[in-house]
């Protein structure tokens, strides 16, 4: 059934990509048929607190290729993935650190900080096509031992789940954490240099 990939197909524009700060792009303006909920962008985040401007997703231009890929490989098996952050600024990374200094599941931005850093890494989910929920057994950004990739205790289809995202998004050069389901960074990422560049929101 080849229904779905036409569905996605008929939302990608990939003539041109603006460009941001940086060699930063827009991934909203590489395709339409992301979902998006950028936490960060409103106080339902662990800080509770409203740490960027405006809802936008940045990348580094190879890392935006690879996650358009991944999206179609996704859209084709009835599924689009849905964004919750990508670009962070090092300064929010401070931040979080302030309020949240655990290793485990927040980069010391005073020792190689976060790959979201340099607008490498992206924190993502899945959803079906007309929007309905996948369950992946946790809330984003929940810190305990439901979130973390080596947890077998779910149901078949939560396990299921997250295999799915997890080789999908392998297949297009990208690796998870082990404490972070929901987290993947792009693994050619040593030669972008780390970024504080504001989220450019015009």
């Amino acid at each position: 059934m080849k229904l779905p990939y036409i569905f996605c197909l008929l939302f990608l524009q990939i003539p041109f990509m603006v460009q941001a700060q940086s060699g930063l792009v827009n991934v909203d303006s590489l395709s339409t048929e992301f979902a998006y909920e950028i936490r960060y962008a409103t106080p339902n985040n662990f800080i509770g607190e409203i740490l960027y401007d405006c809802p936008n997703c940045l990348l580094q231009q190879e890392v935006a290729e690879a996650l358009l890929k991944a999206n179609q490989y996704f859209c084709e098996k009835g599924y689009r993935i849905k964004l919750y952050d990508c670009y962070r600024p090092l300064s929010i990374q401070k931040k979080m650190w302030a309020k949240v200094p655990r290793p485990t599941y927040v980069a010391n931005p005073y020792g190689k900080g976060s790959i979201h850093n340099k607008g490498a890494a992206v924190d993502i989910t899945l959803v079906t096509l007309d929007d309905c929920f996948v369950d992946m057994g946790s809330d984003y950004d929940f810190f305990g031992r439901e979130s973390h990739i080596d947890n077998f205790n779910f149901s078949a289809e939560i396990l299921a789940n997250r295999k799915l995202l997890r080789e999908g998004m392998k297949k297009f050069g990208f690796g998870t954490v082990r404490t972070e389901w929901w987290h993947y960074s792009y693994r050619k990422n040593w030669s972008y240099p780390t970024l504080n560049e504001p989220l450019k929101c015009e």
